[in-house]
């Protein structure tokens, strides 16, 4: 058994926790925060035989897609002052982790 671990957008988290109902997978979905953009992220936790391990990833990949945004950026000039810039950020995609599982209990 394999514990799964995906920290996705906010943005996607619908649509990565349809996929993987309709497809039936049982979901935890917890809400997260960035450390880098402290952008609002959704964290899943999906436990699941090792042989639909792949078919998770995929489906959690299909539905959380990398995209360019532009965002606020705090630049430091010589003088020690702060000017927000704008730049070009990659947000979306996933983050995902495979655990093995040494045990199993619902209770």
């Amino acid at each position: 058994m394999k514990l799964i671990l995906a920290i996705v957008s906010n943005d996607d988290s619908s649509a990565v926790v349809s996929a993987l109902n309709s497809n039936s997978f049982q979901v935890t979905k917890l809400a997260t925060t960035g450390g880098f953009l402290s952008l609002g992220n959704t964290t899943f936790i999906v436990g699941c035989e090792d042989e639909l391990v792949d078919k998770a990833i995929e489906l959690i990949g299909s539905e959380s897609k990398r995209r360019t945004e532009v965002a606020p950026a705090a630049t430091s000039f010589m003088s020690g002052d702060f000017s927000p810039m704008p730049v070009e950020v990659t947000v979306g995609g996933a983050t995902i982790f495979v655990l093995n599982v040494d045990q199993f209990l619902k209770l």
